[in-house]
């Protein structure tokens, strides 16, 4: 009879070997043939059913894992020169993985016993199970610099890019990295700062033409003074900080939570988990669990890291990069709800009956893990019918579920009626030379319209829990339009042949009626973009005015806090409202809450403008090759020097100037927002259809300029010169005008 190995025998032989682990392999490698296998097939059941390993198909694996981002101690290099590192966090029962660390040759040389914060690779190798790429070293935070590389003799110098960036940095040849004289490059610095001469610094990455796309965003990070490099005493605490026990907090680890988010998501900060309610007395029922990252136990208020996240407000995406509010060591890896790794979480249980309505609530801090990591499409290919190896086993009892819940709130959605605008989000998509090689419009996917009904709900609960229990919190305030812009959006709407009801107090349902009246009609992107414009911009505030887009009466923002400080506000006014420990909300915060609601919706907007900067450099970029070619698309705004049109194919904006539509004067109405032909009486307004020439890319500034082909499937009428006649009115009319003017003044400085 073959001896049959014990039970951590076949554990360290599956950690050893992650590719070979269906039962076949396991006979093989121990000798086991014929009956034998029925024992083997035994041992193994009973190590799932212990929760050692899970069955994937044929084939079972740790369900203990590595986080994407991991602490790990590098070892001393083996007989053949490679780097191996032991990670500092392993959580699983099993054999400790092995790491290979992969240096590049921008890495700073690394030594036994350096700690080092690495991204991790999975892989299927004989010798180790991840790969693993350098972040930085543990206790070092080197300065960056981004300038324009100039060579010289003894190596060159670098101009930085920064207005605050006052000195120039010394490269010296040996940390030259091959930049050539001209370009744009990213370095740190080398070595403590003297007292006397210039700084050393050493190139890491060339980004070649300072206009070229991979130079983009870095442009943008500097011109709107967006803060991407932390401070020593933030990195320090950063790292010191130890992944958070069990101790105080509720154990939800046996709860199939898990992640979805977009496929190129790199952190995950909210998990859920539904379930039809078993209450008697709320039958067709759900219970809906949606857990958040803590990030208040390890970022407490008045901290180096607090003092850096309320600095930056948010985090800022762009496509080739993200400039986060917390370090790695905690956005990447401690935060980050990693599928199949213990994280400490603030979690809420929310039931809601048969029609979607939220009849309860309760918040608990607790521990989860997370059974999967799993993206958008892939979750709903698996509803659609499609499940793939890591969504089949989960469709039964987690997805279907999560879906169940989705229709109910859907539905109470419908009667709530929510602003309900059909705007398609860009996608850019980057090669790996950081050239754009397509734009999409991403679809908008049920999976999606799931999340964010579960967070909006989440959100609702957290305003009503602090409401409740009266602790200051910060509100997502989003206003209804002011009354000359809604007036501009009904006369567009009367000039479209649609109607938007007057006379009464303005409802989001009614601003619906007249999106649907447009849909399927030419003029429904006009009308989307239009009821867009008139909105006012939500922003953060200690007093509740209500969330007029999502027709809700208090909503805070609470699912983001590895991104938002708002949501940190709200996790540590949870934490004092429930008695959960020492890092709550303090009673200087809450005497600084005006002061901390308008910084941190300024930051919103810095980083919107300077995602909207990129996104537009990103287009002109992608579109200077093609300078000369024809696209249809629709005007989308409408000024004194010219029409903007929106291209079909990427969404890009680019001016018509007023000067390339002809010689004839073109009348500009504002308040109607068109312009008009002085001699031909062509009307250029918002919403028409119109054909147009690339004239001229500017990667740059991002600027596009058009020249009109066709309106309305109608060629462009020839203008002719403006008579003498109308320049003689026009410079009279102005003279007057300015007459006018100068009197005002006069009197009005009278009066003072």
């Amino acid at each position: 009879m073959t001896r049959i190995p014990t039970k951590q025998e076949i554990l360290d032989w599956i950690s050893a070997h992650p590719t070979l682990t269906s039962k076949r392999d396991i006979a093989k490698a121990f000798g086991i043939k014929g009956s034998d296998r029925i024992d083997l097939k035994r041992i193994l059941k009973e190590l799932e059913a212990e929760g050692h390993l899970e069955k994937r198909k044929r084939s079972y694996a740790d369900p203990d894992r590595l986080p994407p981002v991991s602490v790990l101690q590098v070892k001393e290099p083996d007989e053949n020169g490679d780097l191996f590192a032991r990670p500092l966090e392993w959580h699983g029962e099993g054999v400790e993985p092995i790491v290979l660390v992969l240096p590049r040759a921008s890495d700073p040389a690394l030594g036994a016993g350096d700690r080092i914060l690495a991204r991790l690779t999975v892989v299927h190798e004989e010798d180790h199970n991840y790969e693993a790429r350098l972040i930085r070293r543990i206790g070092t935070n080197p300065h960056k610099i981004l300038g324009i590389f100039r060579k010289s003799a003894e190596g060159g110098r670098i101009l930085p890019i920064d207005k605050a960036g006052q000195n120039e940095w010394l490269v010296a040849e040996g940390a030259v990295h091959g930049a050539k004289d001209g370009e744009l490059v990213e370095a740190e610095q080398a070595g403590p700062k003297g007292r006397l001469g210039l700084p050393r610094a050493r190139i890491i990455e060339r980004l070649g033409d300072p206009s070229a796309p991979k130079a983009v965003s870095l442009i943008a990070i500097h011109q709107h003074g967006i803060p991407d490099d932390f401070p020593d005493k933030v990195i320090e605490e950063a790292d010191s900080a130890k992944p958070q026990g069990l101790s105080g907090r509720q154990d939800l680890r046996d709860m199939a939570l898990v992640t979805i988010d977009p496929s190129d998501a790199r952190d995950h900060d909210d998990a859920c988990f539904a379930h039809a309610d078993d209450d008697p007395k709320n039958p067709g029922g759900h219970v809906i669990w949606v857990a958040i990252a803590d990030v208040a136990a390890y970022v407490r208020a008045g901290s180096a890291l607090d003092r850096e996240a309320r600095k930056r407000g948010n985090s800022t995406y762009f496509p080739d990069r993200v400039v986060p509010m917390l370090p790695d060591r905690l956005s990447g890896d401690l935060c980050s709800l990693h599928e199949g790794v213990p994280r400490a979480c603030i979690a809420v249980r929310m039931q809601i009956d048969a029609q979607g309505n939220k009849i309860g609530h309760r918040f608990v801090r607790g521990m989860m893990r997370s059974v999967a990591s799993l993206n958008y499409q892939e979750v709903q290919d698996a509803i659609d019918g499609s499940p793939n190896d890591k969504t089949g086993p989960l469709l039964d009892e987690v997805l279907t579920p999560l879906y169940a819940a989705y229709k109910a709130l859907d539905a109470e959605r419908d009667r709530r009626q929510p602003l309900d605008l059909d705007l398609p989000e860009r996608r850019i998509v980057l090669n790996d030379k950081g050239h754009v090689e397509s734009v999409a419009f991403r679809d908008r996917l049920d999976a999606h319209k799931l999340i964010e009904e579960f967070m909006i709900l989440a959100n609702v609960a957290a305003a009503e829990t602090l409401i409740a229990k009266r602790v200051p919190l910060l509100f997502r305030v989003h206003e209804e339009p002011a009354p000359e812009k809604l007036e501009a959006l009904r006369e567009t709407a009367q000039a479209s042949g649609l109607t938007l009801a007057k006379g009464q107090v303005l409802q989001t349902r009614h601003l619906n009626a007249l999106l649907h009246q447009a849909a399927g009609t030419d003029e429904a992107e006009l009308i989307n973009i239009s009821t867009l414009r008139s909105m006012a911009q939500a922003y953060y505030n200690p007093e509740n005015f209500g969330h007029f887009g999502l027709a809700l009466k208090n909503y805070a923002h609470f699912t983001s806090p590895i991104r938002r400080y708002s949501d940190l506000i709200v996790h540590r006014g949870l934490i004092k409202a429930h008695g959960w420990g020492d890092d709550g909300l303090t009673a200087d915060e809450i005497e600084q809450l005006d002061r901390i609601a308008t910084h941190i919706s300024d930051t919103e907007r810095r980083s919107m403008m300077a995602e909207r900067d990129t996104t537009d450099r990103y287009l002109a970029a992608y579109l200077s090759e093609r300078v000369g070619n024809e696209f249809s698309g629709r005007i989308s705004g409408i000024a004194r020097f010219g029409a903007f049109v929106k291209l079909d194919e990427t969404g890009a904006d680019g001016l018509v100037p007023v000067r390339s539509l002809g010689r004839e004067f073109f009348h500009f109405d504002r308040e109607a927002g068109t312009l008009m032909g002085s001699e031909t009486g062509l009307l250029i307004a918002i919403g028409q259809r119109v054909t147009v020439r690339l004239a001229q890319a500017s990667p740059v500034t991002g600027g596009l300029e058009f020249e009109m082909l066709s309106i309305e499937d109608k060629d462009m009428p020839r203008g002719g010169t403006p008579s003498k006649g109308k320049r003689v009115v026009r410079r009279k009319a102005a003279k007057a005008k300015h007459k006018t003017d100068k009197l005002k003044r006069k009197m009005e400085g009278r009066r003072k």
